[in-house]
C-alpha cells in the first residue's frame, strides 16, 4: 500500500511532466531510444505530446484512485449518528485555531458581551431577592426549598428566561442567563442547577425551535409561567457519557389497538434526570424503530424526542438520587410499553429521527453556558470571601494573607476565577451570535468545570477550618461538595478531555478534513468525484501542514526570543501585555495546529488514542481561554492591578499549552508515531528546551496577585459584581467577610505604624483597632448545633455511645475518679 508520503512523492514526480529526468524514463518504458531526440521531432504534429501527457494522466489517475481506496479501506465507516454530528453545530474561532492563526482582533470585533437594562434590573432586583429567601445551609439540610422559593422563581419566570417574550418568556440574552446562574451559585449552588435545567437542555428551547405550532401554544406558555417545570431524559443505566446510544430506551411505531391512531410504544429506563421528581414535562430520548414501515417516509428511525406530560398513563417520575449533598431535584423516569402519539413527538411525525440534530444543537449551551456559569460563581466566591477571610483571620499575630503558602493558593484562585470568567463571557458572547460552537462548548465544559474545582480546592485550603464545618456561616463547603457533579454531567470530563474534543475537532474544525471525510464516504457509483475531492482535499492537507510546520519554527523561535529577553515588569504596559501574550499564542496555535494535521498519520486509530487526544485537548483548551482572557484584557482594560492578574493567568495558560503539546511529542503514538513525533519536535521545539520558554509565574507576581485579592482593590470590586450581597443589618457571612476587610486592613495598617514609630494610638485608632478585633472575633466563629439530627431531637435521646459509657460504669463500684481516689 502506498503511504501518503510516497503518494505525495510519487505525484509531485508526475506532475513535472517536462522534466528531461521523467521523459527519458517514459522514453525507455516505450522503447524510445535514451537521448533520441530525432523520434521526437518526427511527431512535429503533437500527437506523441499528447499521447504522452494521457499517459501522465492515466498513471496519475491511477495513483489517485489507488490512494483513495486504501484511505477508504482504512477509514472507519462513520456512523449516522456521527454523520449527523459532523454537520451539526457551528464553527468559528474554534476552526480559527485548527488553521493555525487565529486574529485576537477579529475575536474583539466579532464578539461583545453586554446585558441589556432589562436584565441588569433582573440581576440587581429579582435575583437578589430570591437569593434572599435561600438559606444555603437549610436547603442541603431539608434537602428543598420552601414554597416561597419555589413560586417566587414560578412567578419571576426563572425558569422560562430563554423562551420569547411572544411566548411569555423573559427572552433573555445568553450572557444574561450567565450571569443569573453565577450570582445564583454565589448563594446556593442548588439553585444554580434548578434554574440551568430549564433554560439550557429542558424542553423549552426545543420547542422552540423545533415544536409544532400546537406544542408551541400549549407548552411554552406554561413552561414560562413555571406551571410546569421541565426537565429532559436522556441517560440511563447503559449510556452515560454516551447518552445518545440510548441503550435500553426503545420505541416501536404502532398503531392504537382500538383507535388505529398512529404512535409509538416506549419503554424505557432512564436515570440521574436533574428536576424528575418535581417536573410536570420531560423530553424523552427515545431510539425508534419502524419495523413495519408505517411512518411512510415521513419521519424515520433513530434518536426521537417524545413530550410526556406527569400523569402520562405508563410514565413514573418521583424517586429521587442524592447526588453527594446536593438537594436539587434528580430522579428516575420510568415506564413499560407505555403508549405514545405522534401528537407527542417533539415537532411531530416528520422530527421522528430528528433528535440527534436537536440534541447537539442545544447541547452548547447546557454544556458551555450553564455548567461554567457555576464555576464562575465559585471563582467570584473564593477571592470575595475567602480573600477576605484571609485578612481577617490571623495566625501568630500576622494575617494569614501573608503567609507564602495562603498567596499562592489565592493567586491560583483569582487568575483561575478570570480564565473562567473571560472564557464564559467570549463563550456567552458566541451564543447570542447565533452559534452552536459544538468544540468550545466542551472546552468550556470540561476546562472551566475543572477550574472551577480547583478555585474551590484552593479556597477550602485557606480557610481550612472554618470551610469544613457546615452551618450558616459556610459559604464555601456546599459548593466544594457539588462541584464534582458538574464534572460528571453531560459528558463526563474525562470522555470529553480524552475523546470528545479533538475527535470533534479534528473532523469538524479542522479547514480541510471535513470534505475529505465526506468524499471517503461517497458510494462507489460517485468514485470519480470523490477521487477528485479526496485529492483536492489532501493536497490542502499536506499544504496546511507544511505551512505550519514554517510557522511553528519560525514563530516559535521569535516567541522565545521575546520571551527571554522581556522585563519582569513589562506587563504593567497594557500594550505590551496584549502584543507579547498574542505573539506567543499564534505560535502556540501554529504548534497545536501542525500536530493536528500529525494526527492523520494515525488514521482510525485515533479513536483509540486517548491519551494523546487528552493532551492535545488541555493544549487546545488552554490557547482558546488565553485568547479569552486577552479579550477580556482588552474590554475591561483601566481596572487598576488588572494586568498583574492578566499576566499572571496568561504565563500559566501558556505554560498548560506547552507541557501538553511536548508530552504529546515525547509519546507520539502509531506505527509512523516516531517519524511523527520527531516532525513534531522540529516544528514545535526546534531549538529542544530552549524553545520551550513558558514557566509558571515568579513569586513577585504571584505575591502581587495575592495582594490585590485579598486588599480592597478595583480587582476585588470586578470579581464581586456578580455576587450576591445581603441587605445591611442582615447576618450573612461572606457579605460580612467583605464588609469587615477595609476596616481589618486599615486596622493592621494603623497598628504597624504604631509599633514602627513607638508611640501610644489616638483614641479613634484604639476604637478602630478594637472594632476590627471585635469582627474578627465574629467572623472567625463557626457553627455548632446542640442536635445534628433529628432523631438526638427527640426527647429522652441519648447518643450510643453514651449509653455504652453509662452501662459500664454502672458494672463499677466507683463511677468517677474522686471517689476512686
Amino acid at each position: 500500500m502506498l503511504s501518503s508520503r510516497n503518494y505525495m512523492i510519487a505525484k509531485s514526480s508526475l506532475s513535472r511532466a517536462t522534466a528531461a529526468p521523467t521523459l527519458s524514463v517514459l522514453s525507455s518504458a516505450s522503447g524510445i531510444p535514451h537521448g533520441s531526440s530525432s523520434l521526437l521531432r518526427d511527431h512535429g504534429d503533437g500527437n506523441f505530446h499528447k499521447q504522452q501527457k494521457r499517459s501522465f494522466l492515466g498513471i496519475v489517475h491511477a495513483i489517485d484512485k489507488r490512494v483513495y481506496r486504501w484511505a477508504k479501506g482504512v477509514l472507519p465507516p462513520i456512523s449516522k449518528t456521527e454523520n449527523i454530528a459532523l454537520g451539526c453545530g457551528t464553527i468559528g474561532f474554534d476552526r480559527d485555531i485548527f488553521g493555525g492563526s487565529p486574529s485576537l482582533q477579529k475575536l474583539i470585533d466579532t464578539y461583545q458581551p453586554k446585558l441589556t437594562p432589562e436584565e441588569e434590573s433582573f440581576l440587581a432586583n429579582q435575583v437578589t431577592r430570591l437569593c434572599s429567601l435561600l438559606s444555603d445551609h437549610d436547603v442541603v439540610t431539608k434537602k428543598d426549598f420552601t414554597k416561597e422559593a419555589w413560586d417566587y422563581m414560578r412567578d419571576e419566570k426563572f425558569f422560562g428566561m430563554k423562551i420569547p417574550k411572544e411566548w411569555g418568556g423573559l427572552g433573555f440574552s445568553t450572557q444574561a442567563v450567565s450571569a443569573v446562574l453565577a450570582k445564583l451559585a454565589t448563594q446556593c449552588f442548588d439553585a444554580n442547577a434548578t434554574v440551568a435545567v430549564p433554560n439550557s437542555l429542558g424542553p423549552g428551547e426545543l420547542l422552540v425551535r423545533y415544536g409544532t405550532p400546537e406544542q408551541k401554544e400549549y407548552f411554552l406558555p406554561r413552561l414560562a409561567n413555571g406551571t410546569l417545570i421541565p426537565c429532559f431524559g436522556l441517560t440511563g443505566p447503559h449510556s452515560g457519557s454516551d447518552a445518545t446510544s440510548l441503550i435500553g430506551s426503545h420505541c416501536v411505531v404502532q398503531k392504537h389497538p382500538k383507535t388505529g391512531e398512529l404512535g409509538v410504544v416506549a419503554t424505557f429506563k432512564k436515570r440521574y434526570i436533574t428536576l424528575a421528581p418535581v417536573a410536570g414535562v420531560v423530553g424523552l430520548g427515545l431510539n425508534l424503530q419502524d419495523p413495519d414501515g408505517l411512518l411512510g417516509g415521513e419521519g424515520e428511525e433513530g434518536f426521537t424526542v417524545a413530550l410526556l406530560e406527569r400523569g402520562h398513563e405508563g410514565l413514573r417520575m418521583g424517586p429521587r438520587h442524592i447526588p453527594l449533598s446536593a438537594a436539587f431535584m434528580n430522579g428516575t423516569v420510568e415506564g413499560e410499553d407505555v403508549w405514545i402519539p405522534m401528537t407527542s413527538i417533539l415537532g411531530g411525525q416528520s422530527r421522528c429521527g430528528f433528535g440527534w440534530n436537536m440534541f447537539v444543537e442545544c447541547l452548547a449551551e447546557g454544556r458551555g453556558v450553564s455548567l461554567p456559569a457555576g464555576s464562575i460563581g465559585a471563582a467570584r466566591s473564593v477571592v470575595a470571601g475567602v480573600g477576605a477571610y484571609s485578612r481577617v483571620r490571623k495566625q501568630f499575630r500576622v494575617p494569614i494573607a501573608e503567609f507564602g503558602g495562603i498567596q499562592e493558593a489565592m493567586a491560583k484562585a483569582g487568575s483561575d476565577g478570570l480564565i473562567t470568567i473571560a472564557g464564559g463571557d467570549v463563550m456567552n458572547a458566541i451564543v447570542d451570535n447565533h452559534e452552536a460552537p459544538m468544540v468550545i462548548s466542551s472546552v468550556m465544559k470540561q476546562n472551566c468545570t475543572e477550574r472551577g474545582r480547583r478555585i474551590v480546592e484552593c479556597g477550602m485550603d485557606v480557610a481550612a477550618g472554618s470551610a469544613i464545618c457546615r452551618g450558616d456561616k459556610n459559604y464555601i463547603g456546599n459548593a466544594y461538595m457539588s462541584l464534582p457533579i458538574a464534572i460528571t454531567v453531560e459528558g463526563a470530563n474525562i470522555m470529553t478531555r480524552s475523546f470528545q474534543i479533538i475527535g470533534q475537532g479534528l473532523t469538524r474544525c479542522h479547514p480541510h478534513m471535513s470534505d475529505l471525510l465526506r468524499a471517503l464516504q461517497l458510494p462507489p457509483s460517485q468514485e470519480k468525484e470523490a477521487v477528485q475531492t479526496f485529492v483536492k482535499q489532501f493536497h490542502k492537507i499536506v499544504g496546511h501542514g507544511v505551512s505550519n510546520f514554517f510557522y511553528s519554527v519560525t514563530r516559535g523561535i521569535g516567541a522565545t526570543m521575546s520571551t527571554t529577553f522581556r522585563s519582569k515588569k513589562a506587563y504593567k504596559s497594557g500594550n505590551d501585555l496584549l502584543s507579547h501574550h498574542e505573539k506567543q499564542l499564534l505560535r502556540l496555535s501554529a504548534n497545536f495546529a501542525l500536530t493536528a494535521d500529525l494526527c492523520f498519520t494515525l488514521g482510525g486509530r485515533l479513536k483509540f488514542e486517548e491519551l494523546l487526544m487528552g493532551r492535545l485537548a488541555d493544549a487546545l483548551g488552554a490557547i482558546y481561554l488565553g485568547y479569552a482572557t486577552l479579550h477580556h484584557y482588552q474590554r475591561r482594560q483601566g481596572i487598576q492591578g488588572l494586568e498583574a492578574l492578566t499576566e499572571h493567568a496568561m504565563l500559566r495558560l501558556e505554560r498548560e499549552a506547552q507541557d501538553a503539546l511536548y508530552a504529546a511529542s515525547e509519546n507520539f503514538p502509531g506505527p509512523l508515531g516516531t517519524v511523527a513525533s520527531t516532525v513534531m519536535k522540529m516544528g514545535c521545539f526546534p531549538l529542544g528546551g530552549f524553545t520551550r520558554p513558558y514557566a509558571e509565574p515568579e513569586d513577585d507576581l504571584t505575591k502581587e496577585v495575592s495582594r490585590l485579592l485579598t486588599t480592597p482593590s478595583e480587582i476585588r470590586d470586578m470579581f464581586q459584581e456578580g455576587i450576591y450581597s445581603a441587605p445591611e443589618g442582615t447576618t450573612h457571612q461572606m457579605t460580612d467577610l467583605i464588609r469587615a476587610l477595609p476596616i481589618c486592613v486599615e486596622a493592621d495598617r494603623v497598628a504597624t505604624s504604631i509599633r514602627r514609630e513607638k508611640r501610644e494610638p489616638t483614641s479613634e485608632e484604639t476604637d478602630l483597632i478594637a472594632k476590627a478585633d471585635a469582627l474578627r472575633d465574629a467572623l472567625i466563629q463557626v457553627d455548632v448545633f446542640e442536635h445534628a439530627t433529628a432523631e438526638e431531637a427527640q426527647p429522652g435521646y441519648v447518643r450510643p455511645a453514651l449509653l455504652g459509657t453509662e452501662e459500664r460504669f454502672a458494672k463499677m463500684d466507683k463511677i468517677v475518679f474522686r471517689e476512686a481516689a
